[in-house]
């Protein structure tokens, strides 16, 4: 389950976060859409993308299942945060924040069709740069099996919760996305006021 503490203690540091908001950020969110709860992470990132305006230092990537296609992305990246659906054996709809260390030790087996091409990503990475400081967002899937464009009700309940996330560890660490304005103007909008 989620908790705030790695935030709490960030956001504690203060003077740290004004001078980290110079370093590129990526949000990557990864997972294939076309099997339910697996696309959640490509999920949160098209509603961060379609709802907030971040600072040019922070990039939203929709990742899906490029896998090793990713490298350059993740090269220039000063610290990721990568949004993904994450079987760690929790109720599904539980939300994790960890760091990437932390889930690649518990990841023995290939948990969804695009991990085994993200975990060998960050793997790789070390071949040809520093890879950044990694946080993985993520919620227990309910369904990763089933053909779907459609999330579960239980993961598509938590999507406000991966976006509060996301946006709670960009505020951390110095960013302050800002909402689009007239985001109600586009069809299905669910910007802050809606």
């Amino acid at each position: 389950m989620y908790s705030g503490r790695a935030i709490e203690a960030e956001t504690a540091r203060g003077s740290r976060a004004a001078v980290d908001n110079k370093i590129p950020l990526v949000v990557l969110g990864i997972g294939n859409i076309l099997m339910s709860d697996d696309g959640v992470g490509v999920r949160v990132a098209q509603e961060l993308d379609k709802t907030w305006d971040f600072p040019a230092e922070v990039e939203i990537v929709d990742g899906g299942v490029l896998g090793l296609s990713l490298l350059s992305v993740l090269e220039s990246a000063g610290r990721l945060i990568v949004v993904d659906a994450v079987r760690l054996g929790g109720r599904p709809g539980d939300l994790y924040r960890l760091p990437w260390e932390e889930l690649k030790a518990r990841t023995r087996y290939k948990d969804s069709l695009h991990q085994i091409d993200f975990v060998e990503t960050m793997a790789v990475l070390p071949l040809i740069g520093t890879p950044p400081p990694t946080i993985i967002i993520g919620v227990e899937p309910a369904d990763v099996e089933t053909f779907s464009l459609n999330l579960s009700p239980v993961v598509a309940g938590r999507l406000p919760d991966l976006c509060r996330m996301v946006l709670e560890e960009l505020k951390a660490r110095g960013f302050e996305p800002r909402p689009k304005e007239n985001i109600n103007d586009v069809p299905g909008g669910t910007g802050p006021d809606s």
